[in-house]
Order: C-alpha cells, then sequence, then structure tokens
C-alpha cells in the first residue's frame, strides 16, 4: 500500500475535490476517492507516524493500519467537527502512540522475565545454616505445645494429613481437631514471634 507514496507530494489543482470530499466520498465506498485521499495524505501520515514510532517499518505498518481504518471508518467522519485531515492525523497519532506502548509493553515484560530467570549466586552454607536454625526453632516451639496440639499439628505438617483424617486416626470428632490445631498454632506464632 505505502509503495503509492512518491517524493514529490501531490499539489492539488484548483478544480481537485478537497481532502474533506474525498473522505466523504470514500465514506460511501468510493475506491477512486480513496486512492486519491491516499495520493494527497500518505505522505503526511507516514510523516507523523514516523515521528512518534521511529523505526521505519514498523512506521509503514502503522501508516497502513492507518489506512485500512481510514477505509473502514470513513462514513464516521463528520466534517462539522473537523477538517479530514485532522481527522486523519488523529487516528494515525492514536495508532502510532498505540504501537510505542506495545513495543514498551514488551521490553517491560522481556525485562521482567529476564531479570526473574538470572541465577543468583547463593552461600550454600549460609542457607543451610539459616534452614537448620530454624529447623530447630519449630522443634522447640512445638514443644510448647500440648500433647494433644502437638500431635495435630504434627500429623497435619509432618504427615501430611488432613484435619478430616486426624480426626479419623486419632478417632476424635472433627471440631475437636480443628480447635486443637486452631489453637495450637496461635500458640506457635506467639512461640516464634511470628505476627499476622
Amino acid at each position: 500500500m505505502l509503495g503509492r507514496v512518491t517524493d514529490a507530494e501531490h499539489q492539488p489543482a484548483a478544480s481537485d475535490p478537497t481532502l474533506d470530499d474525498l473522505l466523504v466520498a470514500t465514506g460511501a465506498g468510493d475506491r477512486a476517492a480513496f486512492g486519491a485521499l491516499y495520493d494527497r495524505t500518505a505522505p503526511r501520515i507516514l510523516g507523523l507516524v514516523r515521528r512518534v514510532v521511529v523505526d521505519p517499518a514498523q512506521a509503514e505498518e502503522v501508516a497502513q493500519d492507518v489506512f485500512l481504518e481510514v477505509w473502514q471508518t470513513a462514513p464516521r467522519f463528520d466534517a462539522a467537527r473537523g477538517s479530514a485531515i485532522s481527522w486523519m492525523f488523529t487516528l494515525a497519532h492514536r495508532r502510532a502512540v498505540d504501537r510505542v506502548r506495545s513495543a514498551q509493553s514488551a521490553r517491560d515484560r522481556d525485562a521482567r522475565i529476564g531479570v526473574r530467570d538470572i541465577d543468583v549466586p547463593v552461600d550454600s552454607v549460609a542457607e543451610a545454616v539459616e534452614v537448620r536454625l530454624d529447623h530447630e526453632r519449630a522443634h522447640e516451639a512445638l514443644a510448647e505445645l500440648s500433647d494433644l496440639q502437638r500431635e495435630c499439628v504434627t500429623l497435619a505438617y509432618y504427615g501430611g494429613l488432613t484435619q478430616s483424617e486426624i480426626a479419623e486416626r486419632l478417632d476424635v470428632p472433627l471440631g475437636t481437631v480443628k480447635t486443637r490445631m486452631r489453637d495450637g498454632m496461635i500458640r506457635l506464632r506467639r512461640v516464634m514471634g511470628v505476627s499476622t
């Protein structure tokens, strides 16, 4: 589509229809009017888009999209609200800004993924010590629970059982298990200094 753009912009003769007339005719489905409108406006539209988008290949794509949108939405053009070229510039500017935002969003997404995938050096000795200390703190905190609470918490977290399975295994009502778990977890949080 952009192959028709020439270096010398078409200078309309006095008898040529105005851009408004051409856009109205395009809205009525006149292909010749659209061709004339394209010939007279393509360099200016491409220039505007290129100033916003910068990349020449993307600017050509956006300009092509703009002219497709002009063809599809020309029936909505209202000369009482502004000139044809202003209407077309508005479409072009919106499309160009959308392309820039889309490209920036893709770059940001790629950067986030890249940062996430970076291998950060880990001090495995320090990490192992920290895990061991946390494990010891958990065992000390479990010792602060009543025997019944400790039994329920241990079966849930170390045994992987659900509250229903714990109730069945201990042969106690489910409500009793839930109460022991809740009270045990509250006490564990307090002993370990965890705030909720």
